[in-house]
């Protein structure tokens, strides 16, 4: 089982991109289809439902509600490691303390730059070869 947190900006980047192709919309997909259990906490689950639902993405409330219902469904909640990083953006610091979580936890991000590289922090791309290499794709 491969587990990760998936940043919002990946969720985001597979709702308005119009290539189904994209790295961020393959692992979505593979999040709605079960390949990757999401770890998540009650404040990330707050940032999805408050950043999807801004105007400039033009998310339909439906598919919102879906996507969290799934995360809630197919995932597992995870506490909020302690971590003496610093980060450039402290909303960011919740996605990496719960990603230490779960052992062997991947954290999927768009901004890997804003992020420690412990524990494996990925782009949705390098994400896309990590299952293709174990064979989900």
């Amino acid at each position: 089982m491969i587990y990760a947190v998936i940043d919002t900006n990946v969720i985001v980047s597979a709702y308005i991109t119009k290539n189904l192709m994209a790295a961020t919309s393959k692992i979505w997909a593979a999040v709605l289809q079960g390949k990757i259990t999401p770890v998540y906490n009650d404040e990330i689950i707050d940032e999805y439902r408050e950043v999807l639902r801004r105007k400039k993405f033009g998310i339909p409330e439906h598919l919102i509600m879906w996507a969290i219902d799934r995360i809630l469904m197919n995932g597992i909640h995870g506490e909020r490691v302690p971590s003496q990083e610093d980060f450039p953006d402290p909303k960011d610091i919740v996605f990496y303390e719960v990603s230490l979580s779960k052992e062997d936890a991947y954290l999927v991000t768009g901004n890997k730059k804003h992020f420690p590289k412990e524990p494996i922090v990925v782009t949705p791309a390098e994400m896309v070869e990590i299952l293709q290499k174990e064979g989900v794709f």
